[in-house]
């Protein structure tokens, strides 16, 4: 996956940036703000640490997670 146009390898800090500003812009127009442990793995994209797809998997994996544990 570290071919499409959003992975680290195709983008700079700064367009990371501007792409986790304007998705939280849209992402609290009708919902909560995210968590601090998601911004976390945002700022890690941001950052050029992991891609976002590994901080969506990280995501859903921890609300899986928590589902199973209250079940």
């Amino acid at each position: 996956m570290a071919n499409y146009k959003y992975s680290v390898k195709n983008t700079t800090t700064d367009q990371r940036e501007k792409l986790r500003n304007i998705a939280l812009s849209y992402s609290i127009l009708d919902a909560a703000e995210p968590t601090n442990e998601t911004m976390k793995l945002v700022d890690q994209y941001v950052d050029g640490e992991i891609e976002i797809s590994d901080a969506l998997e990280k995501t859903i994996e921890r609300y899986r997670n928590l589902a199973v544990a209250h079940d």
